[in-house]
């Protein structure tokens, strides 16, 4: 979904558009020029950005940030589904997949040769579409297959990946929403160049070969939707509250009628509308020099030509006088939605939005998070602001607790919305929202990344930077007052859209159907003169920068109590981690008891009241309790460290048991764990732990829902009390020095008796894999889900190199021989990928994965394409050459800072590593042979036993093929989940 709309509107505080002004800090636009240059910026930007607007209109949004020798890119163009034609919906999300087939300069073997069947396969698209006669369209198509064979002769898959990957690029990725296509690189800074000259000639020409495979693909992605409920609810709730929209009438993936006849004519043809430089950005933040990069950025575009923009016309939509309702069905567990329509992003009352989500839902203490999540009547529910250019939405979700019924929740959420209106919050609850933003902007302003996706999304939403970045400023002067007038000015009890997700059948559903497709070639180990002349373009070197494990962090080695610290050079954020060496498998308690711990108070301050405080110092906390660890963590600004610490440690030794709060917590408890059985990545979660450790494993143990009924309140609270009293590990990233820390923080233990020892852990024993088997889960859905597990030997960590290289060219990223081979060569999955897993402790083993989603009707021809690749390793010298490059460019770019440094450390320690093991795969990965990885492939993978871990419908699949893959074993639920 879009970002959430980070701006309010107060009336007496906006000075047109020239910025914002109030008290000492000042947001207003100024202009400038340098080498050449002009552009604008907003004075007080912690960002320091620069908006350039080139000669033939194109945007250019450039941020600069020295922390890491990368940069985070953005191409967005202002067109989405919105815009496509409403006979062919879909359209923009096709041309986003397209866009990654290369051009007549790359992609191509011999583009003389390859142009006239394309142009056959354009033809015949064109003929497909336009037939009714379904004997005539099978004819059709079994030629566009054939000729769509013989063009993918000359054709080279995933160049463009290869392209970036050799840049050592990570992230390559692009979405399609209903406003904004965009396009996402992350690239090493000394790649400027080789990324201009690719990204510049991708938009140039592109060509739209490979298209009835990549057409296959965006069915699986269709078919993906049609098992989502979450996307069905939501498609019903845009479609009822925007019929005389597009937002309501067409869907970002388009209809299946649509999908099903594609003209290649219409993507050109919206390409060529949209894809121009008046309606495009070049959005970038990270490390490089303004003034050279728009420069570079101006040549490499110069050549794109601005034309007029159609305007998007809609008729206002008609008041909402009474709920509307809406029922949709599916496997998953029960929720609901409600919607309620706004104006547009450019109308002032859309820009109070924001606000008044937090005001009822901010994790902590908004009206809905106290009243319904807190106090456990709902087991969850919140707000959320959804803003577009036309219209924006407020949307409620709630999900019921054990025995509710979903008009129960939908009671509830609307009883929240009253107190809004009748200002039943309190002021100071604003007060606490600007706090907490301003701890957000000091985080998002951190990371290079988030800044360029901060600047994208204003583009793409044509939101003034200015009002942006004098948010928090303005919301001191927002009162109780404002908000209560705004809600009741667009809330009340009949003006909404309402969507039930019921558990059932969805008789409505039906799939995309496989078209028959010939299996294509990939040519794998060709590549174009344009790849050469890009990847041949000079670079200076990026040196790599390892973590000292002794120099880097702080150490304070005490005998019961172990202090690691980190300095925060760059800002006043802190975070510091309790880690105690416990967890779930020592004492099946601590998972309930670290997740109770939300709802209890002290005998002086009620769980609501530390809930408040936590939020109004613009600070958190959590608990979590995993297999052998258990972590109490807190994070906010270090002006309110002190205060926090106190705050955290009062609540983890003072809390006392609450029996109502322990009654409803075991009735939520129980409705998740319900939940969860109809969640089908949760059931394939739990067969890949039966896959590894055998019927009994940490997935399933757990309390039956009889021992839930025993269990008692005291017991949790004791065991959470025990924590204060046991030897745990520090882990601290801040302003302050080792020294400053140790200083300040109180000792957790402040009673003279002994440490509690943690009692011994149950011990999960990981399984060889010796024969096939299926581990097999029913579950109505379209597409059926297929990973592959096999245990391997013990962690060795002098096989780092090989395993990185290894999975660099096998399973990971869309170069990879698996990516290119299921879904581009034989069009048999959306997802797909392969990997040889690291364990998290010395003492674990290594383990084999692999995974395809793919249509029912595919399953054999999908498991017998895996199993290929996983009996015999292709030999590709150019994918082997992109792999190194990729993973040696990628680890020299990659700087480990702030509380990464400790997580870092800590991985290591497990693993018995004692430096930086990135710096063993740059210096061997590069010596690596193709024998080198054959060999490892032939041990690992080569004719070895799987189990099978299958979720799917068991009416749509052949049980005969099942049983010819290995011995099959159905599990019920409870085998699954043990309760």
């Amino acid at each position: 979904m879009k970002r959430l709309f980070k701006s309010i509107f107060v009336v007496s505080f906006i000075l047109a558009t020239s910025g914002v002004a109030l008290g000492q800090q000042k947001f207003e636009w100024k202009e400038a020029s340098e080498g050449g240059y002009s552009y604008k910026y907003v004075a007080n930007d912690p960002t320091q950005s620069r908006f350039y607007t080139l000669k033939n209109g194109l945007t250019v949004i450039l941020s600069p940030s020295k922390k890491e020798p990368r940069i985070q890119t953005y191409i967005a163009t202002k067109a989405g589904s919105k815009t496509d034609p409403k006979d062919h919906t879909g359209l923009a999300h096709y041309l986003e997949h397209m866009l990654f087939k290369g051009t007549d300069k790359f992609g191509s073997l011999d583009w003389s040769k390859e142009k006239p069947l394309l142009d056959q396969v354009d033809a015949l698209y064109e003929q497909y579409n336009s037939t009714t006669d379904e004997a005539k369209r099978t004819a059709i198509y079994k030629k566009i297959d054939s000729v769509s064979g013989e063009a993918a002769k000359f054709a080279i898959a995933n160049e463009y990946d290869k392209m970036m990957s050799n840049m050592g690029a990570d992230g390559t990725n692009a979405f399609t929403s209903f406003e904004q296509t965009v396009y996402i690189e992350d690239i090493p800074n000394n790649v400027v160049d080789k990324y201009l000259a690719v990204q510049s000639e991708r938009f140039r020409n592109p060509i739209l070969r490979l298209f009835h495979t990549e057409l296959e693909a965006v069915y699986e992605e269709k078919n993906m939707g049609l098992d989502n409920d979450g996307r069905k609810s939501i498609e019903a709730m845009f479609e009822s509250l925007f019929p005389g929209n597009n937002y309501g009438r067409q869907t970002v993936i388009g209809t299946i009628e649509h999908l099903k006849n594609p003209s290649l004519k219409a993507i050109r043809e919206y390409f060529n509308t949209y894809y121009v430089p008046n309606n495009m950005g070049v959005i970038m933040a990270g490390d490089f020099d303004p003034t050279t990069m728009v420069k570079k950025i101006d040549a490499a575009f110069a050549y794109m030509q601005p034309k007029t923009i159609p305007p998007y016309t809609f008729d206002k939509e008609a008041e909402i006088t009474k709920p509307i309702i809406r029922e949709v069905k599916g496997p998953n567990s029960e929720f609901m939605f409600m919607g309620f329509r706004f104006p547009g992003a450019a109308h002032k009352d859309a820009q109070m939005l924001n606000l008044m989500g937090n005001i009822l839902t901010n994790g902590s203490a908004g009206l809905i998070d106290l009243n319904l999540v807190k106090s456990q009547k709902l087991l969850g529910a919140a707000a959320f602001p959804y803003v577009l250019k036309d219209y924006s939405m407020l949307i409620l979700q709630g999900n019921p607790s054990q025995g509710q019924s979903l008009e129960q929740v939908r009671d509830l959420l609307l009883g929240e919305l009253r107190k809004l209106r009748n200002g039943e919050f309190s002021e100071d609850l604003i007060t606490s929202i600007v706090n907490n933003e301003r701890r957000s902007q000091i985080s998002r302003n951190d990371s290079y990344s988030s800044r360029a996706e901060e600047l994208m999304s204003a583009f793409t939403s044509e939101l003034d930077w200015a009002n942006e970045l004098g948010y928090t400023e303005r919301l001191k002067g927002v009162t109780k007052q404002d908000v209560v007038d705004f809600a009741n000015k667009y809330l009340n009890d009949e003006n909404f859209v309402i969507v039930y997700k019921r558990q059932g059948v969805d008789e409505n559903v039906v799939k995309v159907v496989k078209p028959t497709i010939t299996p294509i070639s990939v040519n794998r180990t060709d590549q174009s003169a344009f790849l050469t002349q890009v990847n041949n373009m000079p670079e200076a070197a990026i040196e790599p920068v390892w973590v000292d494990y002794n120099k880097d962090i702080q150490k304070n080695a005490g005998k019961d109590v172990e202090v690691l610290a980190v300095k925060n050079k760059d800002n006043e954020l802190f975070s510091m981690v309790y880690r105690f060496q416990t967890g779930r498998w020592n004492n099946k308690l601590l998972g309930i008891a670290t997740d109770y711990m939300k709802f209890l108070g002290t005998k002086d301050k009620s769980s609501e009241e530390f809930s408040k405080e936590f939020y109004k110092l613009a600070s958190d906390f959590s608990a979590s309790s995993g297999a052998e660890e258990t972590n109490i963590s807190i994070s906010g600004l270090n002006s309110n460290f002190d205060k926090t610490v106190l705050l955290i440690q009062d609540l983890l030794r003072n809390c006392v048991v609450d029996e109502v709060a322990f009654k409803a917590y075991i009735g939520r408890m129980k409705q998740s764990r319900e939940n969860a059985k109809k969640n089908k990545s949760s059931i394939m979660e739990g067969l890949r732990s039966y896959a590894k450790y055998g019927a009994k494993n940490p997935f399933n143990y757990t309390f039956t829902d009889a021992e839930l009924d025993q269990l008692k309140a005291e017991d949790l609270v004791k065991a959470l009390h025990d924590f204060a009293n046991m030897k745990h590990t520090v882990l601290y990233f801040g302003p302050r020095s080792l020294s400053e820390l140790t200083a300040s923080l109180p000792a957790l233990k402040v009673s003279k008796s002994a440490f509690i020892v943690p009692a011994a852990g149950e011990q999960f024993k990981e399984l060889p894999t010796e024969t096939n088997k299926v581990l097999f889960a029913n579950y109505d859905m379209k597409q059926a889900e297929v990973f592959w597990f096999r245990n391997s030997d013990l962690y060795n960590s002098s096989r780092t190199p090989t395993i990185s290289l290894f999975n660099n060219y096998f399973g990971g990223g869309m170069g990879s021989i698996v990516f290119q081979t299921i879904r581009e060569s034989k069009a048999l999955a959306y997802s797909t990928y392969a990997f040889f897993g690291q364990p998290q402790k010395k003492e674990n083993h290594y383990s084999v994965g692999a995974y395809v989603g793919t249509q029912a009707d595919k399953f054999k021809e999908a498991v017998n394409g895996m199993n290929e690749l996983l009996t015999t390793l292709p030999e590709s010298a150019a994918a082997l050459e992109t792999a190194k490059t990729s993973l040696v460019k990628s680890i020299a770019s990659e700087r480990i800072t702030n509380s990464a440094v400790l997580n870092s450390y800590m991985a290591a320690r497990r693993l018995g590593n004692t430096t930086d093991i990135r710096k063993a795969v740059y210096e061997q990965a590069p010596k690596l042979t193709f024998q080198d990885l054959k060999s490892f492939h032939g041990k690992e993978m080569s004719s070895k036993p799987y189990v099978y871990c299958v979720v799917a419908d068991e009416k749509g699949l052949d049980q005969a093929e099942l049983e010819k893959i290995g011995t099959v074993k159905k599990l019920t639920l409870e085998e699954i989940f043990g309760y």
